[in-house]
């Protein structure tokens, strides 16, 4: 995502910090990285004539001693980018019911947001229902119920009915619709938004009355975003915006600046095709990873994705129980897959990417192949067996009938006790679940303190 600019922005932000003195041959040379990167990432020019020119005069501003000139410049530089970036306007859920209805032309993803939105708020213990009002595009309502029916969510959606207003009546006149807290409602897409698609919207909304209307717009129509934005904004009154697509196009600076511009903030982006692959927009923190520092809070983001609130306290009070069992340690491995594994925390996670860089690329299909070889595994073996599994340790036997029943290798039995007791390991050593109870939030001090010990964690090898 972004990585080019990255690359120039750490370069350029370590080449200021390590100057003696900044002389005008330097501050060019690093003006002129930063402008190709911004440009090639889609940003505006004008936008990058603007960044260009305030560095130039703080780095020649006499009135600024040397000494703090390079603390400066890279303050400059941060802010700068962060106005770029826009504001960070979180989607805050209201105490009743939220009706948050999706809009877009086609091709933007709105029916797969759709789903990933479902997860995100139905993992933060939300009742959550998706409903298919998209009766223009072949197979949409059919998508979204696939989808729903695959990641465990509730979906309205009438097969038959060509009527996306009629739909929408019958299922309130129903009284289907009044247990749930969030009810992310799919609409139809154009390829421009034109005369009729406005008319259909805007007679949605009276009936509807949505809490949220969102514009889905794909990360790599860069800066047409702003246009696309400002009619959406001017035609159906938008709140929020959700770029996609995010991890597969250097347009994505694009995308947010032009958002930026318009005054129309980004509530998400979708970094890839994984139900979990969504995550809140907060401009700093995108900037702070895109400089190699990090993003811890986005990492804990996607893991309350990937865990629910109920199975978090389950876990919690086994271990404190002293219960835990092979089960918890495979759903800890697949928690970490479902994410997107190293290769979508690597940024994340203070200093790690450079640590990450020397584990194999084939490393996640490894892991795939692990966590089916343990699931067989454990179906293997006795009830006694999956709740005690320090009692195979002193019986060999055991190992070898376990390892025959799953048309394993005894090594692959004895990988499996392995994990087991690392993590157990781990979790009495104090990385346990006194840091890592999400659901009640981290301080800054506990992430940087279990992001160390996660990096020191020789023994993690999944």
């Amino acid at each position: 995502m972004l990585e080019r600019l990255g690359e120039v922005l750490k370069k350029a932000t370590d080449k200021i910090a390590n100057a003696i003195f900044l002389d005008k041959n330097m501050v060019d040379s690093i003006v002129r990285d930063l402008q190709r990167a911004l440009i090639e990432a889609d940003v505006n020019i004008l936008l990058v004539k603007e960044l260009s020119d305030k560095i130039k005069k703080a780095a020649f501003d006499e009135r600024i001693k040397e000494i703090d000139k390079k603390e400066h410049i890279i303050k400059l530089l941060h802010d700068e980018l962060v106005r770029i970036l826009g504001e960070y306007k979180p989607l805050k859920l209201q105490s009743g019911q939220n009706r948050i209805v999706l809009l877009g032309l086609y091709g933007a993803g709105k029916t797969t947001t759709i789903a990933k939105l479902g997860n995100y708020f139905a993992k933060r213990g939300n009742k959550v229902a998706l409903v298919g009002l998209d009766v223009h595009r072949p197979a949409a309502k059919e998508q979204l119920k696939q989808l729903a029916e695959k990641h465990r969510l509730t979906a309205f959606v009438d097969l038959d009915e060509t009527d996306a207003l009629k739909t929408w009546k019958s299922l309130e006149s129903s009284g289907k619709l009044k247990d749930y807290r969030v009810i992310l409602i799919d609409t139809a897409g154009r390829h421009t938004l034109d005369d009729e698609l406005i008319k259909e919207i805007k007679s949605l909304n009276k009936e509807i009355k949505p809490t949220e209307s969102i514009l889905v717009m794909p990360a790599d129509i860069g800066q047409a975003a702003k246009q696309q934005a400002q009619e959406f904004q001017e035609a159906l009154n938008i709140s929020g915006v959700i770029i996609t697509r995010m991890d597969s196009t250097a347009k994505g600076g694009g995308a947010l600046s032009a958002c930026a511009e318009t005054g129309a903030g980004v509530y998400f982006i979708t970094t890839g095709e994984k139900i979990n692959d969504i995550e809140s927009f907060n401009p700093d923190s995108f900037l702070s990873r895109l400089l190699g520092m990090g993003d811890l809070q986005a990492l804990i983001e996607k893991i309350k994705s990937a865990t629910g609130q109920k199975e978090q306290e389950e876990l919690q009070k086994r271990i404190e129980e002293g219960k835990l069992s092979l089960e918890d340690v495979v759903e800890q491995v697949k928690s970490m897959s479902s994410i997107g594994g190293f290769d979508k925390i690597k940024g994340m996670i203070p200093g790690f990417g450079n640590i990450v860089k020397k584990i194999p690329e084939n490393l996640m299909e490894t892991q795939e192949e692990k966590i089916s070889k343990w699931e067989h595994i454990i179906k293997s073996m006795t009830q006694e067996e999956r709740e005690n599994p320090e009692i195979l340790e002193k019986q060999s036997s055991r190992i070898t009938r376990i390892a025959k029943g799953s048309g394993v290798n005894n090594s692959d039995v004895r990988a499996l006790l392995k994990q087991y007791k690392m993590l157990n390991e781990v979790i009495k050593s104090g990385a346990g679940m006194s840091e890592m109870d999400l659901s009640k939030g981290m301080s800054q001090k506990q992430m940087m303190k279990l992001a160390k010990k996660f990096m020191k964690g020789k023994k993690l090898r999944f």
